[in-house]
């Protein structure tokens, strides 16, 4: 659905492309929002970077990158590095929307996703971050039976138009580089889903059902 009216927008990741991945159709189908997007990863990786603000051109969005660790070993980082960190890539604290990973995550399994969503969440129950509405991703793979999948049952779902999916899908093969038989493009959602939240006390009530936030 796209929405007239202007609407600050803060996108808050773990990696250039997860931007794309999971709400790209919504940003591509909002030109009126302002967006500001954070990749807490990669900013000194001159390939992935150099993508991510090619991406960004084509959202007519603003953004940022930090350069918290991303190696495969994937070494839990603690949460008060990574809240302070969205906190100095912010170039404000307050939107009217602020959207970012499932504390589950997206797919089995990426430990960056879900420790940013925890900072996240963390800095808006705190007051550290302040929006009217708070989005995270819905999305969920059967435990890796199946390529991520849009969770219908979410407070947001949209089935995107040919045009917006094929623009998505283009930034991830053309923009970002994936091969067209790589998890990433094969990932690419035709629909995405978001658990929203209006107020900080309403997140200490979810629960999870299929690696989703409720």
């Amino acid at each position: 659905m796209i929405e007239k009216e202007t609407k600050t927008v803060a996108i808050i990741v773990a990696h250039p492309d997860d931007e794309t991945l999971w709400v790209g159709g919504k940003l591509l189908s909002n030109p009126s929002w302002k967006v500001f997007v954070v990749s807490l990863c990669r900013k000194n990786d001159t390939d992935r970077s150099t993508k991510f603000f090619q991406a960004l051109k084509i959202y007519d969005a603003e953004g940022i990158m930090g350069d918290l660790d991303d190696g495969p070993d994937q070494n839990p980082l603690d949460t008060k590095t990574i809240e302070q960190e969205i906190l100095n890539l912010l170039p404000s604290g307050k939107f009217d929307l602020i959207i970012t990973h499932s504390e589950c995550g997206e797919y089995t399994k990426h430990l960056r996703h879900e420790e940013t969503s925890r900072a996240v969440l963390n800095l808006w129950q705190t007051g550290r971050l302040t929006a009217s509405e708070l989005w995270t991703f819905a999305y969920e793979d059967g435990n890796k039976k199946y390529y991520p999948l849009a969770v219908k049952s979410a407070s947001v779902y949209t089935t995107l138009t040919q045009p917006i999916w094929q623009m998505k899908y283009r930034i991830i093969t053309e923009i970002y580089g994936f091969e067209k038989d790589s998890w990433e493009a094969k990932t690419t959602p035709v629909a995405e889903a978001f658990w929203k939240f209006t107020d900080p006390s309403e997140i200490k009530r979810r629960i999870n059902i299929k690696g989703a936030v409720l």
